[in-house]
């Protein structure tokens, strides 16, 4: 079974994202503007790797040239790596569940601190 078309909210904008690829194990998803994109994949072996991405690029002012315009990108991922044996998907979710409510508790308060530089 495959992903649908996913929709992100970015900044309160809805963004919607077409499938632009697939092939075995991975799926892309692209913006009709192409400056934001989703990808999952995965790699199996004697552990499994199941990755989820998003990069997002913009347009904005260059700091150093304030009159031209500089491309710039970002990537936010998440990847789940568990051996081929001994965790059910109850209990890999059940990891994962942990992590994100930790990240997103309190208006997300340990994102910021991350982003910020905090260790």
């Amino acid at each position: 079974m495959s992903f649908a078309d996913p929709t992100l909210t970015i900044s309160g904008t809805a963004v919607t994202l077409a499938r632009t690829g697939s092939a075995i194990g991975q799926g892309t998803f692209s913006s009709p503007d192409g400056t934001t994109r989703m990808s999952v994949s995965h790699t199996n072996g004697k552990r499994f790797r199941r990755v989820i991405r998003v990069d997002a690029s913009k347009v904005s002012a260059d700091p150093l040239i304030p009159t031209q315009n500089t491309r710039n990108n970002m990537a936010c991922y998440l990847v789940v790596d568990v051996p081929a044996n001994g965790y059910t998907i109850t209990e890999q979710k059940a990891v994962i569940d942990a992590f994100t409510a930790y990240l997103t508790a309190s208006s997300s308060a340990k994102v910021a601190q991350l982003l910020g530089g905090e260790n």
